[in-house]
């Protein structure tokens, strides 16, 4: 996907690696990859939320709905199934 960040890519196996949807409120972390198509990951780097930034989760929904999450000082709401293609470690704050 992005180049730069291949080579620091981590196994999204181990422990400290989730998803966003299944991150808690007030949990932060860095993206580390973001697995959709071209159209959603352009979409969601226009956002802000692209490898290597730093996010926090600010709120979600229940059932599904959209998931509120701070980047680069501004919140933004994400819907459920995309916040579930994209992983944060939550290791590094």
């Amino acid at each position: 996907m992005f180049g730069w960040l291949r080579g620091r890519r981590r196994n999204p196996a181990s422990g400290d690696v989730v998803t966003l949807a299944a991150m808690r409120p007030g949990q932060r972390g860095v993206v580390m990859d973001v697995r959709g198509g071209h159209r959603m990951t352009e979409r969601l780097a226009a956002l802000g939320v692209r490898p290597g930034k730093r996010i926090s989760k600010v709120s979600s929904m229940l059932l599904g709905g959209p998931v509120t999450i701070e980047v680069d000082r501004a919140q933004v709401a994400i819907g459920h199934r995309t916040a579930g293609r994209i992983l944060v470690d939550v290791s590094i704050h």
